[in-house]
């Protein structure tokens, strides 16, 4: 076995640098809620989550451990989930018909598809998110 010379040593790390960027490019997004920002992927007609959240939330801790590990899924790729403060966002929980945090109000463009309540396992939140895309 002949060792490296410094060109194929530089294609191969430019290419596992590649597939690297590729894999975080094609990853489920997470991101502040912002109504803008809601309104923006609704109107594009893409795959979008509301994720009420809030700190103190056992459940919700747990939702956000699993959303860390759906981030590099490539089937989630064009899914973005928006979390929301639960407890300061009190007008988007009334329009939204929420009265508790760990739920996940799901959409594909501007209708609602599913939601989330309570689960915590990664699987069953890939499950709900497919169906929007």
């Amino acid at each position: 076995m002949t060792p490296l010379n410094l060109n194929q040593a530089v294609k191969l790390l430019l290419t596992t640098w590649l597939m690297t960027l590729s894999a975080w490019a094609a990853a489920l997004e997470l991101k502040p809620y912002s109504a803008t920002e809601l309104s923006a992927l609704q109107q594009r007609g893409q795959a979008v989550a509301v994720h009420f959240h809030a700190d103190w939330c056992s459940t919700c801790v747990a939702q956000a451990k699993s959303l860390e590990t759906l981030k590099t899924d490539p089937q989630l790729q064009a899914m973005t989930v928006l979390v929301a403060n639960y407890d300061q966002e009190k007008a988007l929980r009334q329009s939204m018909k929420v009265r508790s945090q760990s739920i996940m109000v799901v959409f594909k463009g501007p209708q609602e598809v599913t939601r989330v309540i309570g689960q915590t396992r990664a699987q069953d939140l890939k499950t709900a998110f497919v169906q929007a895309l």
